[in-house]
């Protein structure tokens, strides 16, 4: 698809100052593009003022109402004194807006850096951020949001790349390997009883998280949606099983001190990494028409991708079958 037909391509200098300045603000002509690829998300320079992050929604994505639900889970957490990064609203109490076709949110300027998740004190802090934002996540659920789950995450990812993605040669294994794991992945999730699916970050890597000032400020919630509470601490723990354990215990002591954890849900850990792994590939696939992802991501879609991808799906149906991790 040419370039010029892609809607985010309006999205220039001027324009993206026209919608700023829409909502009443005089901006000083500086515009940087971030480091976003679903949405694009910008910072704007603001006459006497500090600048402001402006972020443009996929068009087609999101509903209104599933982005205003995204945000007023935002404002109940920092009504409760939790450190995230909420969008800004105007005096009518508004937070999304509307501007030339485009929908988009304001947010405050955040600065930090990546936490380090071998450092234990950081992981009991973000253990118990990550506690208090579930025992809020809990009071209720999402109306508007979906959840995650085997179909969406797992079996259209499959059948989407399936049916127009992967290379012949390739097509047989691809679907012998993913058969296996969509079923071992189904088996997990149903053998485990009683999960509670709360409102969740959902995206909870080390990208959305920005230490500051000895503390984690989460942002970022675009992918926010009804999860188990292991979904938010998956994504944190990293290496082989000894170091995982150690990270994982450092992590539930935090954590325990605001919400509960029940330890059945380590059984989905691997479980929802396969999803992940699974669901990247189709959301690179679902995306292949903006011009920004076949110049970031020149490697998808290529006859070594593919080959890497089965080999590594293929490892993680062994990794299923491994005893989960434990608490101490």
């Amino acid at each position: 698809m040419p370039e010029s037909t892609h809607p985010f391509q309006t999205l220039t200098p001027s324009f993206i100052m026209d919608a700023v300045e829409s909502q009443g603000y005089r901006c000083d002509c500086r515009t940087s593009a971030l480091n976003s690829y679903e949405n694009r998300v910008y910072q704007v320079g603001i006459d006497e003022g500090l600048p402001l992050i402006a972020k443009f929604y996929r068009p087609g994505r999101w509903s209104d109402e599933q982005i205003r639900e995204e945000h007023d889970f935002c404002f109940e957490l920092a009504e409760h004194e939790l450190s995230v990064v909420a969008p800004c609203r105007n005096q009518a109490g508004e937070s999304l807006f509307h501007f030339d076709g485009f929908r988009f949110a304001l947010y405050p300027r955040q600065g930090g850096h990546a936490p380090e998740f071998d450092n234990d004190e950081n992981l009991i802090i973000l253990g118990r951020m990550l506690g208090r934002i579930h025992s809020i996540g809990a009071i209720h659920p999402f109306n508007e949001r979906p959840t995650l789950d085997s179909l969406s995450f797992g079996h259209q990812s499959v059948e989407l790349i399936g049916a127009r993605f992967i290379p012949d040669e390739y097509r047989a294994s691809y679907q012998a390997v993913t058969g296996q794991l969509l079923q071992a992945i189904d088996e997990i999730i149903a053998a485990v009883p009683g999960v509670q699916y709360i409102r969740s970050h959902g995206d909870c890597h080390a990208g959305n998280i920005l230490w500051r000032d000895g503390a984690p400020h989460f942002v970022d919630f675009d992918d926010a949606r009804m999860a188990p509470a292991v979904q938010d601490l998956w994504m944190m723990l990293s290496g082989e099983r000894p170091r995982q354990l150690a990270q994982l215990a450092q992590l539930i002591k935090g954590y325990r001190e605001f919400h509960d954890f029940h330890p059945r849900e380590l059984w989905l850990i691997e479980a929802l990494r396969a999803l992940r792994m699974l669901h990247y590939s189709a959301w690179l696939a679902n995306r292949w028409e903006d011009p920004t992802f076949p110049r970031t991501f020149p490697w998808f879609n290529t006859v070594r991708y593919w080959g890497e991808h089965i080999l590594q799906l293929r490892e993680q149906l062994a990794v299923l079958e491994d005893p989960p991790l434990e608490l101490p």
